[in-house]
């Protein structure tokens, strides 16, 4: 069942860059305790994504940051080296955490998936952004299939 106001996040890992390269941390440890923006792209570096969608989060972080949230978090079914290299090209570091989540086994568990095989992309992660307070799912806010409306930083500050 599709992530929803009021459940409590799964249990699960994403992989992010160390400075000694690539490591991992629990969702557990992401969310437990903290206001957290999660927010997913079908894909880094491609268009919407680099162009709106992350952008809009590196710049409104001080005004998230000002309304209770301890950290942004982008997502995507891409590796992490991908991950990384999209967050340093983007200007993210020290701003909003790039995880990964290689396999989409994350993004299955919040069943948010999306199927891009048509467009030779493969499986890959919905648009969305949820905000999570110590683990459990406020607000969510999940774009229809290649929308871009709902899931922005403006939006998700405005319902903040």
């Amino acid at each position: 069942m599709t992530i929803k106001v009021g459940d409590t996040l799964p249990e699960g890992r994403f992989t992010v860059m160390n400075a000694d390269g690539p490591g991992s941390i629990s969702s557990k440890d992401l969310f437990a305790g903290k206001k957290v923006v999660l927010f997913s792209v079908p894909g880094a570096f491609t268009p919407t994504c680099s162009k709106e969608h992350l952008p809009g989060f590196i710049e409104q972080v001080a005004a998230l940051q000002a309304k209770g949230v301890d950290t942004v978090a982008c997502m995507a079914v891409n590796d992490v080296f991908v991950m990384d290299a999209w967050g340093k090209n983007s200007g993210a570091d020290g701003k909003v955490k790039m995880l990964a989540d290689g396999n989409g086994d994350y993004t299955k568990a919040l069943d948010l998936e999306l199927d891009l095989s048509g467009h030779g992309l493969g499986q890959r992660g919905r648009r969305f952004a949820l905000v999570i307070d110590d683990n459990t799912c406020t607000h969510a806010f999940i774009e229809e299939a290649g929308g871009f409306t709902v899931s922005s930083a403006e939006n998700v500050l405005a319902n903040l």
